[in-house]
């Protein structure tokens, strides 16, 4: 990361004052605006259609404030670089995009630029709404278009240098983004290519799935793999691997439940993904939600773990004390709904016992849901779920990694312990 920092460093101070340049020239395979602003007028279809596909993005998570008028911004986001607000995208016409044209909505969406021609921070996920076509962005557009205006100006982002600069962001588009079309696999039927575009556009689940090198960029090669949220400290499961959040095996039924009520028989949603589920998934198609299932269940698996060299069983590195630290805390805190044995109660709370969630290499999310709580969405398929609350007020940081330690270790579980400087980043 220090080295990757000098090096961006360096090649922004050669820039020098290049970037009025950047704003004003077209990048690597941007088409140039019309010289005059195309008349549009949006059909009720087209503006229903917008705001299906803005809910399938997930717009209204970043854009709105809790509390705050839908779409106006001013979401605070952040990043290991600084902090990037979410922008005004409600028809207002100094501060959000009353002004804009349907060219302009597209070349953000397709080509990360503002409509003076900024480069825009991909915290806005354009490398992954990049795919996204012409024709259902021109629909976002004309939804924004009929919500509210909001005259709330957009407030600045608060970055460290260099990475406050267009010139730095040039040189990172330059590294890690090509726009680019969804182009369908004729080997693959309609449903799976449908699944795959809502996947892989405007759903971005690669975002959070992927992991990221150390200048932010999502690690496409390596595909939804995993990868750790920056700042929150949730991890999001690998989609592909059997042992963390794979559903090649489940029956499409199952995972449609999962992404459309947020629980399904062998699993249940929480931290960042309840929210997606609650703003976006719940309100997709049946079809769509088959579609992203049929796409999700055929990722390819992840590899083989018999390569990987012998260690000493995990018994022998468990230490007594700290088992029998963190059964006393089980019993107190935490038997109650999950069982003596972990085996919970079918249709309230999760077992323990087996959970692949338990048992994942990864604890983050454990260690998270022990300090912070554990909450589903409300959604109309489970409007009252039951929830877990936090327990970081009680337990310090080696209570915590004393009962993670005895759950991952218990009633046929064989995972390894948890240490005190893994609950450090709660």
């Amino acid at each position: 990361m220090r080295y990757l920092g000098w090096t961006l460093l360096v090649v922004v101070l050669l820039l020098g004052g290049a970037a009025g340049g950047i704003v004003a020239l077209n990048l690597r395979g941007e088409d140039p605006l019309p010289e005059q602003a195309e008349a549009f007028n949006a059909t009720p279809q087209q503006v229903e259609r917008g705001r299906y596909l803005a809910l399938a993005g997930n717009c209204a998570g970043c854009h709105t404030t809790r509390g705050g008028q839908p779409y106006a911004g001013g979401l605070p986001i952040e990043t290991p670089f600084g902090t990037v607000y979410s922008s005004n995208l409600t028809p207002d016409e100094k501060s959000g995009i009353g002004s804009w044209s349907s060219a302009h909505f597209w070349r953000a969406m397709h080509n990360g630029r503002s409509k003076d021609g900024r480069l825009l921070y991909p915290a806005f996920p354009y490398p992954n709404f990049t795919q996204v076509t012409r024709e259902d962005s021109d629909a976002i557009y004309a939804y924004l278009r009929s919500v509210p205006p909001a005259p709330a100006p957009n407030l600045a982002h608060r970055l460290r240098f260099p990475y406050d600069t267009q010139a730095a962001l040039a040189v990172w588009r330059a590294l890690s983004f090509k726009p680019e079309s969804f182009v369908a696999n004729a080997g693959k039927p309609a449903e799976w290519n449908r699944g795959a575009y809502l996947v892989g556009g405007l759903g971005h689940c690669i975002a959070c799935h992927g992991p990221r090198d150390s200048l932010g960029a999502t690690q496409t090669q390596l595909g939804l793999s995993g990868g750790l949220i920056a700042v929150e400290n949730w991890y999001a499961p690998s989609l592909a691997d059997p042992h963390e959040a794979g559903v090649a095996d489940w029956p499409t039924a199952e995972v449609v439940a999962l992404l459309k009520s947020g629980v399904a028989p062998r699993g249940s949603v929480m931290g960042p993904m309840a929210d997606v589920v609650f703003r976006s998934t719940q309100y997709l198609s049946e079809a769509d939600l088959a579609a992203m299932a049929s796409y999700l269940k055929d990722l390819p698996g992840a590899p083989a773990p018999s390569a990987a060299p012998a260690r000493p069983a995990i018994a022998v590195r468990r230490d007594a004390g700290t088992m029998v630290r963190g059964a006393k805390i089980y019993d107190q805190r935490c038997a109650y709904c999950h069982g003596d044995q972990g085996q919970g109660v079918p249709g309230a709370f999760p077992p323990l016992a087996g959970n692949r969630a338990v048992n994942m290499a990864q604890t983050a999310n454990l260690i998270q849901v022990i300090a912070h709580g554990g909450y589903l969405p409300s959604t109309a398929g489970n409007p009252r779920p039951y929830g877990m609350p936090p327990f970081g007020h009680l337990l310090d940081a080696g209570d915590v990694a004393a009962v993670l330690t005895f759950i991952r270790g218990s009633w046929g579980n064989d995972s390894p312990p948890v240490t005190q400087l893994d609950t450090m980043r709660r």
